[in-house]
């Protein structure tokens, strides 16, 4: 058994998580509690060397239609929701959702059932895999509600959808179907409703019986903090780091041996005890100083 939320489900089965925004009786609107519940849920995932993969996606006909508007028009109007909060000390909640799932040293996949609007549509792009339903639709409907993109996404969408797209998205604020999501590149797939979540399943357990855990996490970290490397040398750094220190790991005797062998790989690095010592590297002062 997972632990109990009043707004998300938390169920793990065959190595893989699945988090379900749950609900559905106002689109999985956004709040606070939603908030706070994910980043919860993903540091347990984290810690959790019995998950693999990490699958979110919305209970009912929606992925997440955005933040809830519940209090009309001073909804967004923080002086009354967090008094006490300056310009200076705000962080968005959005905004704290997307830094959890960057830190993240599992794989995750967003399987977008339904509507996904604003922090809907914000919260997957740090997602490594984006799968939609045929009746997924997508707004980055900010600036309709006198407002700016929070959860990180004025980084995170030009990464995934260049610029100009990101712009066009971010400036008219319009919402649009999957197709067009499909063809932007900010869903990988676009499936029949019915095929969604099996499709998402399968790639995790793709990923969950064939791979090392320890080589899977910092796959993730280095593909996206190395997005902002000024020069390929960052990267032939931090590859350099990984090679050396897999090369001699028994995950990489046993990917080798079983290849070989022509049997399934038994990898028994977990993230929760083996990732080697240059990880994260981030956070040396040597990486800041020498661009890694």
């Amino acid at each position: 058994m997972g632990p109990e939320y009043q707004q998300i489900l938390f169920e793990v089965q065959d190595r893989i998580l699945t988090l379900t925004l749950n609900r559905p009786d106002r689109l999985n609107a956004f709040t606070p509690v939603m908030g706070a519940e994910f980043i919860d849920a993903l540091r347990r995932a984290d810690q959790d060397d019995a998950v693999r993969v990490v699958i979110v996606t919305g209970a009912g006909r929606a992925f997440c239609a955005g933040a809830d508007l519940a209090r009309g028009g001073s909804t967004f109007d923080r002086r009354e929701s967090a008094p006490g909060v300056d310009l200076g000390s705000y962080r968005d909640g959005g905004g704290l959702v997307s830094l959890a799932i960057f830190e993240l040293r599992k794989p995750i996949i967003a399987a977008v059932n339904g509507p996904a609007a604003g922090v809907g549509a914000t919260m997957i792009l740090p997602m490594d895999i984006r799968l939609a339903s045929e009746t997924a639709r997508f707004g980055f409907v900010f600036a309709r509600r006198g407002i700016v993109p929070e959860a990180c996404s004025s980084w995170f969408l030009p990464r995934v959808v260049g610029v100009s797209r990101a712009l066009e998205w971010g400036m008219t604020g319009r919402v649009f179907p999957a197709a067009e999501a499909l063809e932007a590149g900010l869903v990988r797939r676009v499936l029949p409703p019915e095929q969604l979540l099996p499709a998402a399943r399968e790639i995790a357990r793709e990923i969950a019986a064939n791979t090392s855990a320890v080589s899977v996490a910092l796959i993730r970290q280095a593909f996206w903090r190395l997005l902002g490397a000024d020069h390929p040398m960052a990267a032939h750094r931090i590859e350099s780091k990984g090679i050396f220190t897999m090369g001699a790991s028994p995950d990489c005797r046993e990917g080798v041996q079983s290849f070989l062998a022509k049997r399934a790989p038994r990898f028994t690095m977990t993230v929760s005890r083996d990732m080697p010592p240059y990880f994260p590297w981030w956070k040396e002062p040597a990486f800041e100083a020498d661009g890694g």
